[in-house]
């Protein structure tokens, strides 16, 4: 759970633009069919896709915006928002009740809901994200503060952030987000893995995931891939009499002639020369 949220709000955060718009929803006339209303507020966030949202302003009229990426809607206790779902998106919803925080993530894809994730915490501690609802709710009477309410926005995700992942208060978001990232490629090396399938799995984009590795380690994807998959390689000649095709499609690679190129770029041996002299060293020994 902590992983997917850090993957998720990472680069809402720590993006300058990453919450491009900030609405407020109103709560004074009854509740239309089929909108959504709670006792407790709410934020709505569009993470990527776009979304037509109704909801009452604070003269009572009634809004319809076509919400995008980055885009979010401060629903008040009571107050009431309405989703269309028509062109795909991906939304993640915060409930801030009196004693527990919730969260969903829910996707769109056009034609029906698919797999969303869902969950809840405490609210512990300093009265932080109180504050930050009081401010919000005040703010939603001078609408035209859309810095302050960009500000407060984010500061009440990292709040969110923060109570969801209490054990790694230490670590930075980004720091969590490429351990998380280094480790499933680590478990699933051997499956062929592109920047495409591995920004999926944590829900972030392609070009956001290459930054994170130059940034973390100064190398790309495909480079780390690589050198995960010629150590395991390494391991195996050493340890099995495999054949060097076998050890190849073992650590991933398809291409057993790449393979062998990767290995003597990394080397400046062959697997066959690279396994030779390791058992000449241990007979030796």
């Amino acid at each position: 759970m902590t992983h997917l949220l850090f993957s998720l709000l990472s680069p809402v955060l720590e993006h300058p633009a990453g919450i491009r718009q900030v609405y407020f929803a109103g709560a004074q006339h009854p509740v239309p069919e089929l909108a959504y209303q709670v006792d407790f507020p709410r934020l709505e966030l569009v993470l990527d896709g776009e979304q037509m949202m109704k909801w009452e302003d604070e003269h009572g009229n009634i809004q319809t915006t076509r919400m995008q990426a980055g885009d979010a809607l401060f629903v008040p206790s009571k107050g009431w928002n309405s989703p269309q779902w028509q062109q795909p998106v991906r939304t993640l919803s915060f409930l801030f009740g009196k004693q527990q925080l919730g969260f969903s993530l829910l996707h769109w894809n056009g034609e029906q809901f698919t797999a969303s994730e869902k969950g809840n915490v405490g609210r512990r501690g300093p009265r932080t994200g109180a504050f930050m609802l009081q401010a919000l709710n005040e703010l939603a009477w001078h609408r035209s503060d859309q810095s302050t309410a960009q500000f407060l926005v984010k500061g009440l995700l990292s709040h969110a952030l923060d109570l969801f992942s209490s054990s790694v208060q230490t670590v930075s978001r980004s720091q969590a987000l490429f351990a998380a990232i280094r480790q499933y490629i680590e478990e699933h090396y051997r499956e062929p893995l592109t920047r495409d399938s591995v920004a999926k799995a944590f829900y972030i984009s392609p070009n956001y995931l290459s930054h994170l590795f130059q940034k973390s380690r100064g190398i790309g994807l495909n480079e780390y891939l690589n050198y995960v998959r010629l150590e395991q390689a390494k391991n195996l000649l050493k340890g099995y009499d495999m054949k060097i095709r076998e050890v190849a499609h073992a650590c991933g690679f398809i291409d057993s002639n790449y393979f062998c190129r990767q290995f003597r770029k990394s080397t400046e041996r062959s697997p066959s020369e690279y396994r030779r002299q390791y058992r000449s060293q241990f007979e030796n020994a």
